[in-house]
């Protein structure tokens, strides 16, 4: 088994609605997010790749057409859009096109964010 990773970057806005009152994230606010993809597998022949780069771009940018330069908290299931339900988000948006999907990381600066790896066999 090989690990591969792709990594992206989005720009958007969102603000957390169940903070408390006065808190920083309750007002409206954007991120410069760094999304980062890890997928597992044996290397597939003859490519001698576990998947294409190219077609991985091609399903995330998909998604990230829902997202970026976009208020997230109108997106279905964002909500609330904390780091960590953005992150699971993106993992259930991309694990029916990338099968060997393991790991979703997500940076909302450049010191904080969120990693979801579920449990799973491929």
């Amino acid at each position: 088994m090989i690990e591969i990773f792709k990594e992206f970057v989005f720009d958007a806005a969102h603000w957390l609605p169940n903070v408390p009152e006065g808190h920083k994230c309750k007002q409206l606010h954007g991120h410069t997010y760094h999304l980062k993809i890890v997928l597992r597998n044996e290397i597939c022949e003859p490519e001698g790749w576990v998947s294409d780069f190219g077609e991985i771009k091609a399903i995330v940018n998909d998604v990230m057409k829902l997202v970026d330069h976009k208020l997230i908290n109108e997106v279905e299931g964002l909500e609330n859009p904390t780091c960590e339900i953005f992150c699971i988000w993106w993992y259930n948006k991309l694990n029916s096109a990338l099968p060997a999907l393991i790991r979703v990381e997500l940076r909302e600066t450049p010191t904080s964010g969120s990693i979801y790896q579920p449990t799973k066999l491929i």
